[in-house]
C-alpha cells in the first residue's frame, strides 16, 4: 500500500473525527449550495470530502479507497492517483452544484466523489475484475458493478422522492472523471476494454439525455 494513500486516509480520518465532534467545523466546511454560490466559499468543493456523516460512512469510503488504490497506482502512478482522487472530488461536487443550483439548502459531505473516481479508473483498466460485495456470496464482474452503480445513481437522481441521503450527483461526477482520465491516459487498454466500458456507461448516456434534452433536472 502506498505511503501517500496511508497519509491521505489518516488525514481524512483525523479531520472527519474533528468534524463529527465540532459542529462549527462541520457546518463551515461541508458542501452547501447557498454558501458556495452566494458567499463564494469554493473551498467547500474540496473540504467537504474530508468530512463524513458518521464512522460507518467514513469506514466504507476509506475501505473502498484501500481496495482500489493498488490497481490505480499500478496503471497511473501515485501522482495519477492523487489527480484522479482530488479532481473527481472537485468535479463531483461541481456537478452537484450544477444539478442543485436552484436548491440553496442542499448540503452534502463525504469523500465518495473522489473514491468513485478511483473505483471507476480501476474498473476501466480491469473491467472483468471480481468484486465481492456485502451480503452477495458470488463475485460480480467490475463492469457489471459499474453498470448497476451508474444505473442506481441515475435512477435516484431522476426520482428525488426516493431519497436515500446519498450524494449521487457527486458519485456520478467523480466516477465520470475517473473513467475519462483512464481512457485518455491508457487509450490502448481502454480500446481493448471498450465494450465493457460502453456497457457500464449506458446509464450516463440516458442521464445526459434527461438533463440536456428533456431538461428534467436543474
Amino acid at each position: 500500500m502506498s505511503v501517500i494513500v496511508i497519509i491521505l486516509i489518516a488525514i481524512t480520518c483525523i479531520i472527519s473525527y474533528f468534524g463529527l465532534n465540532n459542529m462549527a467545523i462541520f457546518e463551515k466546511y461541508k458542501f452547501n449550495v447557498a454558501a458556495i454560490n452566494n458567499r463564494k466559499e469554493y473551498i467547500r468543493l474540496i473540504s467537504s470530502g474530508f468530512l463524513h456523516a458518521d464512522f460507518m460512512h467514513l469506514f466504507f469510503n476509506m475501505f473502498s479507497l484501500f481496495l482500489f488504490q493498488g490497481a490505480v497506482i499500478q496503471f497511473f502512478g501515485e501522482i495519477g492517483f492523487l489527480i484522479i482522487y482530488f479532481a473527481s472530488m472537485f468535479l463531483g461536487n461541481l456537478f452537484s452544484l450544477f444539478i442543485y443550483k436552484k436548491q440553496p439548502w442542499y448540503s452534502a459531505i463525504g469523500a465518495s466523489g473522489g473514491v468513485s473516481g478511483i473505483l471507476f479508473a480501476a474498473i476501466a483498466m480491469a473491467p472483468k475484475m471480481s468484486l465481492f460485495l456485502f451480503f452477495i456470496p458470488i463475485p460480480i464482474p467490475g463492469f457489471v458493478f459499474g453498470l448497476l452503480y451508474f444505473g442506481y445513481s441515475v435512477y435516484m437522481m431522476l426520482n428525488p422522492k426516493q431519497w436515500d441521503n446519498l450524494g449521487h450527483a457527486a458519485h456520478l461526477g467523480g466516477a465520470f472523471f475517473g473513467l475519462v482520465y483512464a481512457i485518455v491516459n491508457q487509450p490502448e487498454a481502454a480500446l481493448e476494454n471498450s465494450l465493457f466500458i460502453g456497457i457500464m456507461s449506458l446509464p450516463l448516456l440516458y442521464l445526459s439525455y434527461e438533463i440536456f434534452i428533456r431538461k428534467k433536472i436543474g
